[in-house]
């Protein structure tokens, strides 16, 4: 052990070891805490505090005072009740501040506590954190100092700060809206005026964009139902739930108001399908909405009414970093040799909402440098990648041209939204066989059989196995809330068995349930992705390559199983065993996983 991991080594048992002079943990926890640091990814390692207070439920403020108190870090605000003008005052120095390191301070829990000339005090729910420092030494002050302030303390200061009144819901509280009768099969467009200029839709539609972002909804839908009722579901940890039920308005009056403020869109088109997309500034930060429209029948069939689902695209959701992806050991080091190679192609699957594009993105940002020319090729464009140049889709720019002109635009390196067709396969292959990095997606079950998929495609054995450096599956699983969880006093084992579990890690390992809590959704809080990924070795292209009428799958699986690859499966055995996910979560999104 070096001079290094032993200082570190020794600074962690110190820690320790004051937490459990202080009753925080007992010393079986921190043996098993430490353990669990050495055991876990050094690309997602915790801190030990972090698992304390995540695995074994210690108290966050006893844990962080007890720090405080090691590393000599001053605590402030102690026995002060939050205030309104404190956080006033707090407010004052923000703003003196440059805008991208106070979104990042916030982030981590920490706001300029007080200032004068030289000197910036702030205020930490973890002054331990890395981070804050560097954050600091980038502030325009000389000196800074770190202090420690309790987490419920800051969090109430920082939601002072950012309060802000949804103006256009305030606005909707104080309008009475009376009943409308049903419309005739001739829709008049005088009277959908009068009912839009009426019923103040633009506030609830304005209202509805601002607080799905502010609740963190990944999707709007807006579904006309039964009589003049609209439903307004947000899509939230990747599920649907009602945010606000519209009655007495007619539904193609709200359909209207959403057309007219979507750029791309014809008000007066209701019997075929429309893309647009809208742009507002929400909490000072530019928000794309990505806006889908398509006609329906509803109960009064004679209405011409249409389903509206609006992608909320925020970029300060994007992952730039692939260590953040939360990918598992094995996973992690093929994934990173995959895309560390000067060329071929790298595939990720999984359904719509899977996370692939936050992959896709991750992977970009590890890769890229200003000596590479990145040429993207979406339909359509999420997320905007700086230094890429993200090409556009159009009816005179189809997916078939891009995809030819690419060919010719000399690219380093190329994502390609999605393999549709034979066509878009080939190109891609072409792609990788001559020098070119490429990375894109496709809509298989598993790793293996996206194989299987490119050969009934019609891509030929050799192309495959020459052109594919990696085939990456993945899911996103709903994250146990840290605030709530509880563990399973005596978990059932069939389940467990069922999912794959032996009866010695049953017998080894604790399993927690949902609670709920103002802090959560039922339960879960946020979601985290589960990984299959199959690296192309010598082996795998050798079986591919000798494949005769059809793809062995489950060989292919088998070998790389035998290599160390986690089938999606057994990636969610391991997110349920450290605490993040429970067995139903696992055992609903990996059904065909058997």
């Amino acid at each position: 052990m070096d001079t290094l991991k032993k200082n570190t080594f020794f600074v962690r048992r110190r820690l320790g070891e004051a937490l459990v002079d202080n009753n925080i943990i007992t010393e079986s926890q921190l043996h098993q805490a430490l353990k669990t640091h050495q055991e876990e990814p050094v690309s997602i390692r915790r801190r030990l505090s972090t698992i304390v207070i995540e695995d074994f439920g210690a108290d966050r403020h006893q844990v962080m005072k007890t720090i405080s108190r090691l590393y000599a870090f001053r605590e402030v605000m102690v026995n002060t009740e939050p205030s309104k003008k404190m956080a006033e005052s707090i407010r004052k120095l923000m703003d003196k501040l440059p805008e991208d390191i106070v979104d990042e301070m916030i982030y981590r829990k920490t706001v300029p506590y007080k200032a004068d000339k030289n000197l910036i005090v702030l205020a930490c729910a973890d002054p331990t954190d890395p981070q804050i420092s560097i954050l600091a030494s980038e502030l325009p002050y000389k000196m800074y100092e770190l202090t420690y302030c309790k987490f419920e303390t800051l969090d109430k200061i920082i939601n002072w700060v950012y309060e802000q009144r949804n103006e256009f819901l305030k606005i909707l509280d104080e309008i009475e809206f009376e009943d409308t009768e049903l419309s005739t099969p001739e829709l008049d467009e005088e009277e959908l005026d009068s009912e839009i200029n009426k019923s103040m839709l633009n506030s609830l539609v304005e209202g509805m964009l601002i607080e799905a972002v502010r609740m963190g909804a990944s999707d709007i839908h807006i579904i006309p139902g039964k009589g003049n009722v609209t439903d307004i579901l947000f899509r939230l940890d990747g599920r649907l739930r009602l945010w606000h039920a519209q009655p007495n308005v007619k539904p193609e009056a709200l359909s209207a108001v959403v057309k007219d403020k979507a750029i791309n869109v014809d008000r007066f088109e209701r019997d075929s399908s429309q893309d647009g997309y809208i742009q507002r500034r929400i909490d000072n930060t530019n928000i794309r909405f990505r806006v889908s429209i398509m006609p329906m029948v509803g109960e009064e069939f004679t209405r011409k009414l249409e389903s509206i689902v609006i992608r909320v695209l925020d970029d300060r959701k994007v992952i730039t970093d692939l260590n953040k992806l939360g990918l598992q050991t094995k996973a992690f080091e093929d994934f990173t040799r995959a895309i560390r190679k000067p060329s071929g192609i790298v595939i990720i699957t999984g359904p719509t909402g899977s996370g692939k594009s936050t992959t896709l993105v991750a992977a970009l940002h590890t890769v890229m440098n200003p000596e590479f020319n990145v040429l993207t090729i979406e339909e359509p464009v999420e997320y905007l990648i700086k230094g890429a140049r993200q090409l556009k889709i159009s009816e005179s720019m189809s997916f078939d041209l891009a995809m030819r002109g690419i060919l010719r635009h000399d690219p380093d390196i190329v994502l390609v939204g999605e393999i549709r067709d034979l066509k878009t396969a080939e190109i891609a292959i072409k792609l990788a066989n001559t020098g070119h990095l490429t990375f894109s997606t496709l809509h298989t079950n598993d790793a293996p059989s996206a194989v299987a998929r490119l050969f009934k495609m019609g891509v030929e054995p050799f192309l495959i196995a020459n052109a594919i450096n990696l085939v990456m599956a993945q899911r996103l699983v709903r994250k146990l809330c840290n605030h709530c969880k509880r563990p399973i006093e005596n978990p059932a084992k069939e389940p467990l068995r069922n999912l794959g579990f032996s009866d010695q890690e049953i017998q080894e390992n604790k399993f927690y349930e949902t609670v709920g809590c103002d802090k959560c959704n039922n339960g879960y809080s946020g979601r985290i992705a589960i990984f299959e990924a199959l690296f192309f070795d010598r082996t795998i292209q050798r079986m591919i390559f000798e494949a005769g009428s059809e793809i062995d799958e489950d060989g292919l699986r088998q070998h790389a199983i035998k290599n160390g690859m986690l089938t999606l499966r057994a990636s969610g055995r391991l997110r349920i065993i450290n605490g993040l996910t429970t067995i139903e979560e696992v055992m609903a999104i990996t059904l065909d996983d058997q």
